[in-house]
């Protein structure tokens, strides 16, 4: 059994972006910039008004009048050229009149369209935005590396790039084991029970921006359970849930290795979730996880959610994004494992507040069903009363 660590390490050990792909920039929120991306035009495209107001060629006066020559609008053409001592009515985002050299606000006048009185003096280069002041053609525009943000991928609109290269998101494929497990929409016989992982994991990957392919319910028969398996081979990544553990029915780890899979890891110091499997093979990952739905939602969010965004070229870890709070609750202690419990994080008045689920075992679905964080408990650390310092991952 490794400590949480030392499993990650192991993990880590074999991740690495995967290849990359062109894909629509629509369609590619939240994806990871596989190649560095150029301006393609002079922001602002010409020198631009920074205001509603007037430009004018030269000192201006307060009290001064003059005649208003033309009106330029955002959008219409560069080159009308001003005839000093007229000035011109502008819109902000309008070109600058070729010999107007400063903009006064229309705030700072008794606005008129045929003349306009001057109410304040205006200094050379005031209120004009010139051609290039943000971008040039060619310069960096965003780096490889870049998470493809709502603002990164306005600012790619603005330079006409359609298509961004990013790395490939990940297949992965879902299948839970059990005799005892059957699908939702049926009523389960006695012993048997809904399968809760599949809906689980099916979200949890949404939330990557990934859609897993549920390859649907293994019985514990290896024959079956290998074919299986075998079809979720086929994928970057194939989750298991259930099969994991010692017991006379588990064939999971068997079956991977009969398979040609290595197995790097078969247990993990942290409760809930022990019982947990990392493999690979020339194609791909494999995660085993737990039979329990505590045991599958932690195991996901420690290990296999750091993981898959590993593949698409993020920097993450197992704890990684944990953060400090502060216990709402007393939090439970630990024995010789690191416990991790589900709870509610709150921001109030710059501080996040946890409140803590104990559950009643890893079976407790209607504990981890609550939390928006994952909070921990050391190995060997002894209960905590509310307003203790904390660590909490948040999953959302």
């Amino acid at each position: 059994m490794l400590p949480p660590d030392e499993a990650w390490s192991r993990i880590a050990a074999r991740l690495s972006p995967l290849p990359e792909e062109r894909i629509a920039r629509r369609g590619s929120q939240g994806r990871m910039l596989a190649r560095p991306l150029a301006a393609t035009v002079d922001v602002p495209a010409a020198d631009v008004s920074a205001m509603d107001g007037y430009a004018a060629a030269g000192p201006v006066q307060a009290g001064e009048r003059r005649r208003v020559e033309a009106t330029i609008a955002a959008g219409d053409p560069p080159g009308f050229a001003l005839s000093p001592p007229a000035v011109a009515r502008i819109m902000t985002g309008a070109p600058v009149p070729l010999g107007a050299d400063r903009i006064i606000p229309v705030e700072a006048t008794d606005a008129g369209r045929e003349a306009v009185e001057f109410r304040a003096e205006a200094g050379p280069g005031d209120h004009i935005r010139r051609r290039g002041e943000i971008l040039r053609i060619g310069e960096p525009l965003l780096p490889a590396g870049a998470v493809l943000t709502p603002g990164a991928l306005a600012l790619l609109a603005t330079h006409g790039h359609a298509e961004v290269s990013v790395h490939r998101a990940p297949f992965v494929a879902v299948v839970t084991t059990g005799d005892e497990v059957v699908p939702p929409e049926i009523e389960p016989a006695p012993g048997q029970l809904r399968d809760s992982h599949t809906d689980f994991l099916l979200a949890a990957g949404a939330t990557l921006g990934l859609r897993f392919a549920p390859l649907g319910i293994a019985p514990d028969r290896p024959e079956v359970l290998r074919t299986m398996i075998e079809q979720g081979l086929r994928s970057d990544v194939l989750l298991l849930c259930g099969g994991v553990s010692m017991g006379e029915f588990d064939f999971v780890e068997g079956i991977l290795r009969q398979l040609g899979c290595t197995i790097h890891l078969d247990a993990v110091a942290i409760q809930p979730g022990k019982p947990f499997v990392f493999a690979t093979h020339p194609g791909g990952l494999v995660f085993g996880l737990p039979g329990n739905p505590a045991s599958v939602m932690v195991s996901f969010w420690l290990f296999v959610r750091p993981a898959l965004r590993r593949l698409m070229g993020f920097a993450d870890g197992w704890w990684s994004g944990a953060v400090n709070g502060v216990l709402a609750q007393a939090l439970p202690g630990a024995g010789p494992r690191d416990r991790f419990v589900a709870a509610e994080v709150e921001a109030r008045d710059g501080v996040l507040y946890v409140t803590p689920y104990p559950p009643k075992g890893s079976h407790d679905l209607a504990a981890y069903a609550h939390g928006t964080g994952l909070v921990r408990a050391r190995a060997g650390a002894a209960p905590a009363a509310a307003g203790a310092a904390c660590e909490v991952l948040l999953l959302s």
